[in-house]
């Protein structure tokens, strides 16, 4: 199995905020949940699916703090290419306003405070940050 990653290393975070991008960027976000929760909600015995909604209610004013906005969110049906143990439950797109908008967030204490839902909820995940393009139209 792929190795478990929860949070951006030291060099990913400096590789994103040393990146000469200072337009919107979207956050591709995959979310792999935990059949029970632990950590901060480990003594009520929830799955991390519930967890992670406390996360995404308790995210909301720092996101919007930040000037993100959540764009699209859905269930992932199937994985066709890629590693055959990588599947994953739940896609999100995440815009905000620049990457040191994105930075500011997660370094806020009252972010991580709620964060530490995410971490109980998720069993894996990535984060990949995209720069929105102009594609050709059909």
């Amino acid at each position: 199995m792929t190795q478990r990653t929860l949070d951006p290393s030291a060099g990913q975070i400096s590789r994103l905020a040393s990146a000469t991008g200072t337009g919107p960027i979207v956050m591709l976000n995959l979310l792999r949940f935990k059949d029970r929760a632990d950590g901060i909600d480990a003594a009520d015995g929830i799955s991390g699916r519930k967890a992670y909604e406390r996360y995404g209610a308790g995210v909301g004013p720092h996101l919007a703090a930040a000037g993100g906005e959540i764009l699209f969110m859905a269930e992932c049906a199937a994985g066709v290419i890629g590693p055959e143990d990588e599947d994953w439950d739940v896609m999100v797109l995440v815009r905000y306003p620049s990457r040191q908008a994105f930075l500011g967030m997660i370094a806020d204490p009252g972010y991580q405070a709620v964060h530490r839902h995410r971490a109980a909820a998720l069993e894996d995940s990535r984060l990949v940050c995209c720069e929105p393009t102009v594609t050709a139209q059909p």
